[in-house]
């Protein structure tokens, strides 16, 4: 407790110094060296994920921040849950049965919609972290977001957008970093001018590739990842571009670390620390992914006043998983391993999205509209083969054995249902300037979803052959922004959202969608975006309530299934902020909390239904915060120092267990040795704590101990 009032209070003298997500800009700057300094806080950059209209964070009327590039690199974010983590509220991990895991606003999983270059595959199994290098920025948008972005996303929505070929004439990034437990990175990115005199070039291209390697905290866990970026920016016409843009990525992981046990008979998790770095699994567990994108981006501008954008896609994934998941003491102090499982997935989506942007004048009044239809259709096959086996090994001396040597799920891979969801969607918004101060925006979206689900398996009452469902949902969007002085406004807002009954029908069964309507969200939020100190900060402020009704749950005790709730009412505040202290010290900071609970929710427990009316939502923290405080020395040295506070979670329905807070420090050194070349030393969980990234049923998933690092960028 002492920890995080101090860490609160520290935040509070740095008048909420950020890190939350933007990059800042402030104009009326004058301090030296800012114009150049990373910052949380941009309030006056177009954001794509906020909006459809162009607008910056002070326009609209929502909690919206962006980490850039800038930003990225200044926190040296490794991947994309790095990068998150930054953000206000957000807590990420990415353990391999809860694929890109995200707490926010009192939601995880498929409550919290991860886009990718603003298409959404709506499955939280596709939203693995990919590496920062080719990652151009992150964009985050709190509360319901149906109304731009389909069903779903009733805690947030976050945008991974890739970069792209520009119109420089030629660029030259890399970068060669090192750290504990052999964790290495190799990575490049150039953009070029395709012509022979680059003053009249009409077609410029850009590639970027990554690779990371690592032996893993935790014994016997290696993993790899590639990606690769390629993009052809043509300016066909004066009025018409083309982008073509492909991507692959491929992530693979050697006996995936599913978590420590906890020691028993504890209401409070705990893991025997002379044990924290052991994996239970078997030698040849696996986890590996292979991703591909394909995009082709038209955009035609018809007039000063009117343009179409055009966005075609295909994505292809396919995962695989093969190991023994759950690992428990025994009452005479050996280990018991249970829970074998294999799965594929195989997943497709094809879409199209086509938007008009008109600015006009209605009924006298500066308007500003965007208007569209959108079509998704996605296939997935699912092979899930799990099995009742069990051992029992000595925890200090066992062989991990093979899985292929494991009864019951060694005979291959075996197809058991096939899902097809096809979406059609039309929308609308519309920005109207009221008053010379005052501005309404209004949004609204239609969808309709139909799913088919082929199941292959033993047929049951709660698994028909094939069952079909439809859906036609309707969510919007009310908010207006008043702008007190030029740098400083107020802003209120009325959101729905339309979820799906079980957060994802990429692999729903008919016992989560065949008998359940939608699951409907709704928020009010207001809140506060400003500059002070003539420029030198820059702050946010939200305070909002979101209330969702008839959704699906995680089993806490079981990762592969949900259980239905009937009602949880999330309510919080939201603060960031970034001060110019001195013009060489720099203070950002953000601060979340929430208090969010069931309303309405039966569990069965042994045949009986219990009532958790009251109980927090499973590994949703009610506080975190960030700050950093960065020093600059001379224009050639820089160094800094980092904090970040997660409060306490439950790893249970029941909140019977719960895995402690904690707070990690972190530091780092810059030195540019000339315009092209910087060498960065950093040093991670400085104070070496142990602390559960992710706590559920008996496992507890620990994060990373001190790490250290050194990496070499260059940039011609």
């Amino acid at each position: 407790m002492l920890r995080k009032t101090s860490l609160v209070l520290l935040m509070g003298t740095c008048t909420f110094a950020w890190a939350d997500n933007a990059a800042v800009e402030l104009s009326a700057t004058t301090i030296d060296g800012e114009r150049d300094a990373p910052s949380g806080v941009q309030l006056d950059e177009p954001i794509r994920t906020g909006s459809r209209l162009g607008l910056t964070a002070r326009e609209t009327p929502a909690s919206v921040s962006v980490s850039d590039r800038r930003v990225i690199e200044a926190r040296g974010a490794k991947d994309s849950q790095d990068v998150i983590n930054a953000m206000t509220g957000v807590n990420a991990s990415a353990n391999p049965g809860y694929g890109g895991f995200v707490s926010y606003r009192g939601f995880t999983q498929n409550q919290v919609s991860q886009l990718y270059n603003g298409i959404n595959l709506g499955y939280s199994s596709a939203t693995r972290p990919v590496d920062a290098w080719v990652l151009d920025r992150v964009e985050l948008l709190g509360g319901p977001s149906s109304f731009l972005h389909g069903a779903g996303a009733v805690g947030g929505s976050i945008n991974y957008i890739t970069k792209t070929a520009t119109r420089d004439q030629q660029t030259l990034d890399g970068r060669v970093r090192y750290g504990s437990y052999d964790d290495s990175e190799v990575a490049f990115g150039i953009n070029q001018a395709l012509a022979s005199n680059p003053a009249d070039a009409r077609h410029f291209m850009r590639l970027d590739f990554s690779h990371t390697d690592g032996n893993g905290y935790i014994d016997r866990n290696q993993r790899k990842t590639d990606s690769l970026a390629f993009s052809l920016l043509s300016d066909l016409t004066p009025n018409l571009t083309h982008t073509l843009a492909l991507e692959y990525q491929e992530d693979r992981e050697d006996s995936p670390y599913w978590g420590a046990p906890i020691l028993p008979g504890r209401s409070t998790m705990k893991i025997d620390n002379s044990r924290c770095f052991e994996n239970y699994n078997v030698a040849d567990g696996r986890y590996e992914q292979r991703v591909r994108w394909l995009r082709s981006l038209l955009d035609y501008q018809l007039s000063d006043s009117t343009s179409v954008h055009n966005t075609l896609y295909h994505y292809s994934a396919q995962r695989d998983y093969r190991n023994v998941e759950r690992y428990s003491y025994t009452s005479d102090g050996n280990m018991q391993r249970a829970s074998p499982y294999l799965q594929r997935h195989e997943q497709s989506v094809l879409g199209d999205r086509i938007e008009l942007r008109h600015d006009h004048q209605l009924f006298g009044l500066a308007s500003q509209w965007s208007l569209g239809l959108d079509y998704s259709h996605m296939r997935q096959s699912v092979y899930p083969t799990s099995g009742s086996w069990t051992d029992v090994v000595d925890p200090d001396h066992f062989d991990p054995g093979s899985f292929y040597d494991i009864p019951g799920v060694n005979a291959g891979l075996t197809k058991q249902r096939r899902h097809v969801t096809s979406n059609r969607a039309v929308f609308a918004e519309n920005r109207l300037q009221l008053t010379e101060r005052l501005a309404l925006l209004t949004a609204l979206r239609y969808d309709y979803l139909d799913m088919e689900v082929t199941h292959y398996g033993a047929v049951t009452p709660t698994s028909p052959a094939y069952f079909e469902r439809r859906w036609e949902p309707l969510s919007g969007r009310v908010g207006l922004t008043f702008e007190l002085t030029p740098s400083a406004s107020l802003y209120a807002q009325y959101s729905t959202a339309a979820d799906l009954p079980a957060g994802s029908l990429a692999a729903a069964t008919y016992a989560n969608v065949g008998t359940f309507d939608l699951s409907k969200g709704e928020q009010w939020e207001v809140g506060s975006k400003f500059d002070f100190l003539e420029g030198r900060g820059a702050a946010t402020v939200a305070l909002y309530q979101i209330v969702r009704k008839d959704f699906a749950v995680r089993d806490s005790s079981n990762p592969n299934l949900t259980v239905q709730a009937g009602q949880q009412t999330s309510r919080g505040v939201e603060l960031s902020g970034r001060l110019q202290v001195t013009p060489k010290l720099l203070a950002e900071g953000n601060y979340a909390y929430v208090d969010a609970q069931y309303d309405a929710f039966n569990e069965a427990v042994n045949g009986v239904s219990v009532s958790r009316k009251g109980n927090a939502p499973v590994n949703v923290p009610a506080n975190v915060a960030n700050l950093w405080l960065t020093y600059s020395f001379t224009s050639a040295w820089s160094a800094g120092v980092d904090a970040r506070y997660v409060g306490s979670v439950y790893a249970d329905n029941a909140n019977t267990l719960k895995a402690p807070a904690y707070t990690l420090f972190g530091t780092f050194a810059r030195y540019r040795l000339d315009e092209h070349t910087t060498i960065t030393g950093r040093v991670r969980n400085l104070t070496d704590e142990v602390y559960a990234k992710q706590a559920y049923g008996l496992q507890y998933y620990m994060g990373a101990p001190r790490t250290f690092e050194v990496a070499l960028d260059l940039r011609f």
